[in-house]
């Protein structure tokens, strides 16, 4: 089973890297990797792997020894767990990244090698893009995110009053 697990680690994390990679334009690609929701697949098969293991791991992880991490992870079932772990978090750096060029304008032939770079050495990847992304600004007229009603104290609605700009609530 642990062999299965770990070929289908990345199985279920390569669509969104090729939405981003081979689609960034497609209207649904932005839908689908704004949710963070797209690494609960690699959640779960890591959550299979370490959830039974626990009295092993926590030992391990709460008082870390080279020893102790070499043993934790030269078993298959640790060896797949760390490798879950590196996927969920190199897809969710990837999704950061990505999300981050497209309100920065960054060219997608610009973030293809770099998200390539994220899929193989995901914290190269990572300081690949914060060198590159320096070069792009955020258009100021572009929100970082989109508002969203009810999202805080204050919104910016068109009050009764014709008048723009904060307004509090009720």
């Amino acid at each position: 089973m642990t062999a299965t697990l770990f070929t289908l680690t990345f199985a279920v994390a390569a669509p969104f890297w090729a939405l981003m990679i081979l689609l960034p334009h497609w209207s649904l690609t932005a839908r689908i990797i704004r949710s963070p929701l797209i690494v609960a697949p690699v959640l779960v098969i890591y959550a299979i792997l370490v959830i039974p293991a626990i009295g092993a791991v926590l030992p391990a992880v709460t008082s870390p020894t080279l020893d102790g991490i070499r043993d934790l992870l030269g078993t298959d079932d640790g060896a797949t767990a760390a490798w879950a772990h590196m996927i969920a978090f190199d897809l969710f750096v990837g999704r950061w990244a990505w999300l981050d060029s497209r309100e920065r304008r960054v060219p997608s032939l610009v973030m293809a090698p770099l998200l390539v770079l994220t899929i193989l050495l995901g914290p190269l990847g990572l300081a690949a893009y914060l060198a590159a992304r320096a070069r792009w600004v955020r258009p100021a007229a572009a929100p970082a995110l989109e508002p969203r009603l009810g999202a805080g104290p204050a919104d910016h609605r068109l009050d009764t009053t014709g008048r723009t700009g904060p307004r509090l609530r009720p």
